[in-house]
């Protein structure tokens, strides 16, 4: 059995309760369409969008980071990425962070799709990006808080580690999801895998 369509709640209006560097917090009043009253008040994080991207040499391997991440308390690894600047696309933030975290370069970014990070609470987008012939080209440009290890992994560990619950960042799962049928579609230019 069916159950019926959700309706779309409506925005009244907007108060911002926080601004950080990394995001904004505002209180957004919602109310029903079909029902009177209902007008509530909802908490929405505004950070700007993110890029992740899974860099792949010519030799079919993925550069992988680890770093502290300061929620998890915790080494991390995950693939390369980072915050948008204003006006910037997806495709060219990829590249930046690649360059700035790894000193790695390579062909032009693929658009995979993208996410919303967390849809209940947060407004923004993580792009989801591969560059192929990824080749260390120069030195590392590492925000002051960063300090970063690399690893180049074969592809088909990478897929491992996600499975296994060595990579526990969620958007980073998102990205092997998507980067699977790639691969596989490229997968003889890399010979056995």
């Amino acid at each position: 059995m069916d159950s019926p369509v959700p309706s779309l709640w409506q925005r009244q209006s907007d108060r911002t309760l926080l601004s950080t560097r990394v995001f904004d917090v505002r209180g957004s009043r919602f109310s029903h369409p079909h029902r009177p009253g209902s007008e509530k008040d909802f908490f929405v994080i505004d950070p700007p969008d993110w890029v992740l991207v899974a860099p792949v040499t010519a030799q079919g391997e993925v550069v992988m980071v680890r770093q502290f991440r300061f929620g998890a308390e915790r080494l991390s690894w995950e693939l390369p990425g980072g915050v948008a600047e204003a006006g910037e696309s997806p495709a060219v933030t990829a590249a930046r962070e690649l360059r700035e975290e790894t000193g790695y370069e390579g062909a032009p970014p693929e658009i995979l799709g993208w996410v919303h990070p967390n849809p209940a609470i947060q407004s923004n987008r993580a792009h989801l990006v591969v560059i192929p012939d990824a080749k260390l080209t120069t030195v590392t440009n590492w925000d002051q808080d960063e300090e970063i290890e690399m690893a180049l992994v074969p592809m088909a560990e990478v897929f491992r580690r996600g499975r296994s619950g060595e990579v526990t960042h969620a958007l980073m799962l998102n990205l092997l999801f998507l980067l699977e049928p790639w691969w596989w579609q490229r997968a003889g230019e890399w010979g056995d895998i």
